[in-house]
């Protein structure tokens, strides 16, 4: 059985040097990678930690903030910075006149920190010049606002490892140096040396050039999309290794990395999708079938078993953008134990043919109170996943597989949202969990071997509600039932109730507050499953009121946000940490929902929406062997919806189009009253 203590940890952030700490007053984390290198820019400008400090770590290797490479035990990340000597006096960052942002029209992106001083002007610019060697640049550019020459000396370093440079500057001359930082992973330590130039690679030049852009022309969107697409991939190591939420879990899920590829595809970083499913069919699923979770194989009644069917949808999803049927061949066995692992009569609940075992979709189980029944998520997610896997036998001309999967399919949909005694339905909109004897499982009852702080809201003797759970909006965001459904309208209203809960900053929490058995709070990622519903069922000020919560959280300036924002009780939990499956959602939402774009079998389906305020959208997506450029526009509203292309346009309505994949450069033009 799951050992309660295994998210419990000893990281106290009270210990040690304040940027050992991963939450420092309105600080934003900048990461960026490769693969072989990982590195994250610490801007912290409220006064807490190292205002500009370089975090460096082996993307192979999971571990704590406190742990990475370039911050040392006494002095944190303090030597990290720069510091310019110019006489007799010493500069360095200050909180109060920092400013950074991603610049994405550099040579690769880049993390863009500037700050000044009385007589100068300082920018640094971080990037990833190559894509095969672990190696980062700081470009440092110093201009000279006094009216005589001046000389200076600027000084950074690594832990004991120092780089100094000598310049003079004429007035309003600039000058930049060069820092090359490098990885040694099989000593783990990092080196720091001055340089003449970036070298940047024309591989790395290339490679960014070919990923997908988009320009929503609204700033706020255009951040959020550029900071999800450079970031998802930069936290991912050349084998598709990621932490479940950086510096906090040090574990894996299938589940959290499946959504990640998704992302990826959407973002034009194919290649990492395809080595982590490798990696995941590989390392992650058992012979039998059976899914990792938190790094670990589970006993049956503890089995996240949503995982399965999050995955078979990935890999769909993957085949469906790259074209690449070699993946199903490749893993064909693989494929069909996924599929079938969900369907053991171990977890077949026989009066309904629904999934039932003893773990719910947030990970809470028998100790916290979690009793035997069918979870919402675990129907969904075995229904979508059978659909996805008989896409992928179809493909491969497995059509029996096909047949039999997608029965099983509309079967455990058809029981999840129509059986009398055991559906998933009821006046509320969608409910999370019912137990094995039809009854609903409204709260949770605590064993006292769950072993939780006093503070937990678990702990506490007030009645411990299961009801809303944000999950449930998962169905409407999938597409799963009609947003237009009076099942989809009420369990959208009943979810408002987890918008500020115990807090007044707003955000939805990921379920109740008073059923957590950790830290209350605020859930970006979650509040994402909401805001992509909310664009299904066009309750778009809902959507704007997520995009705009997001914009005044720290991380904001960056676009890393924690998993949650509220008050950690850490140890015995860990520090938050930055979630990825966060880039992950914002790119499906902005992507999929917005721009609209859904590769099929047969054809591209487009199908826009477009929030009020956005006038018009462009994007260039890699897509199978081609590119297809996207221009989605504002029309007035006298006129209908329509669609252009230079692909057939197999058949369109006012609210999406089918274009067949005839042209390698396809463009289509959409018009929307």
């Amino acid at each position: 059985m799951i050992d309660v203590q295994e998210h419990f940890y000893d990281d106290d952030p009270a210990k040690g040097h304040p940027d050992v700490r991963t939450k420092l007053k309105d600080v934003s984390y900048f990461f960026l990678g490769n693969g072989f290198i990982q590195a994250a820019v610490q801007v912290s400008p409220g006064g807490e930690g190292t205002p500009v400090g370089l975090l460096v770590m082996d993307p192979e290797h999971l571990g704590k903030k406190r742990e990475s490479l370039t911050l040392d035990a006494n002095s944190g990340l303090e030597r990290t910075m720069i510091h310019i000597k110019s006489g007799t006096s010493v500069h360095t960052p200050q909180g109060k006149v920092l400013r950074a942002r991603w610049l994405f029209e550099y040579q690769t992106p880049a993390a863009r920190v500037q700050w000044r001083t009385r007589n100068f002007r300082i920018t640094e610019h971080f990037f990833c010049p190559d894509k095969f060697q672990p190696v980062l640049i700081r470009e440092v550019r110093i201009k000279n606002f006094h009216k005589s020459e001046l000389r200076i000396w600027l000084h950074t370093g690594v832990c004991e490892v120092a780089a100094e440079q000598e310049l003079s500057l004429n007035p309003k001359e600039e000058k930049a140096v060069f820092l090359r930082y490098a990885l040694d992973c099989s000593h783990n330590k990092v080196s720091v040396d001055c340089v003449s130039n970036s070298g940047t690679s024309e591989e790395a030049l290339r490679y960014w050039e070919k990923v997908t852009s988009a320009s929503f022309g609204m700033p706020h969107l255009d951040h959020y999309f550029n900071a999800s697409r450079v970031q998802l991939p930069a936290v991912i190591s050349n084998t598709g290794k990621v932490d479940g939420s950086i510096w906090q879990y040090n574990r894996e899920w299938v589940r959290d990395q499946a959504m990640m590829t998704v992302g990826l595809m959407l973002s034009g970083h194919h290649e990492i999708a395809r080595r982590m499913i490798d990696r995941l069919l590989e390392e992650f699923v058992t012979d039998e079938g059976d899914t990792v979770d938190s790094s670990e194989k589970r006993h049956p009644d503890e089995v996240e078993l949503d995982q399965n069917g999050v995955l078979l949808y990935a890999i769909k999803n993957y085949v469906m953008w790259s074209g690449d049927n070699e993946i199903i061949s490749k893993n064909w066995n693989k494929i069909v134990s996924t599929a079938e692992f969900p369907l053991k009569d171990i977890f077949r609940h026989q009066p309904s043919g629904l999934l039932a075992n003893q773990r719910e979709y947030w990970e809470r189980h028998r100790a916290h109170g979690v009793e035997k029944g069918m979870e919402l998520t675990h129907q969904l997610w075995a229904s979508l996943g059978l659909s996805s896997a008989a896409e992928l036998a179809r493909l491969v001309s497995r059509n029996e597989d096909a047949e039999r999967w997608e029965r099983r399919a509309d079967w455990i949909k058809h029981s999840m949202l129509n059986h009398a005694q055991y559906g998933l339905v009821d006046e509320r909109g969608f409910i999370k969990r019912r137990k094995l004897d039809g009854s609903i499982q409204e709260s949770l009852g605590p064993l006292s071997e769950a072993g939780l702080p006093e503070e937990a809201p678990l702990s506490s003797d007030e009645v411990h509600l299961l009801n809303p759970d944000a999950s449930t909006s998962l169905p409407i965001a999938f597409g799963f039932i009609p947003p237009g459904s009076s099942v989809a309208s009420r369990t959208m209203a009943n979810l408002e109730t987890l918008w500020n809960q115990s807090w007044k900053d707003g955000g939805y929490g990921r379920y109740h507050s008073s059923s957590e058995p950790d830290s209350p709070g605020s859930w970006p990622f979650p509040s994402l499953f909401i805001a992509r519903a909310c664009m299904e069922t066009g309750e778009y000020e809902k959507v704007w009121r997520v995009l705009k919560w997001l914009d005044t959280l720290p991380g904001a300036m960056s676009g890393s946000w924690f998993e949650f924002y509220g008050s950690r009780l850490a140890p015995p939990f860990p520090q938050v940490g930055i979630t990825p499956w966060t880039w992950a959602e914002m790119l499906i939402l902005l992507c999929h929902h917005i721009i609209g774009i859904q590769p099929e079998r047969e054809h591209l389906r487009i199908k826009p929406k477009l929030l009020p305020g956005i006038k018009k959208i462009r994007a260039l997506f890699p897509l199978r062997n081609g590119r297809i450029n996207l221009e989605i526009k504002k029309a007035s509203k006298e006129k209908p919806c329509e669609f252009r292309s230079n692909g057939t346009i197999i058949q369109s309505s006012n609210e999406e189009a089918l274009i067949s994949y005839s042209m390698k450069e396809l463009w289509v033009e959409a018009f929307l009253p």
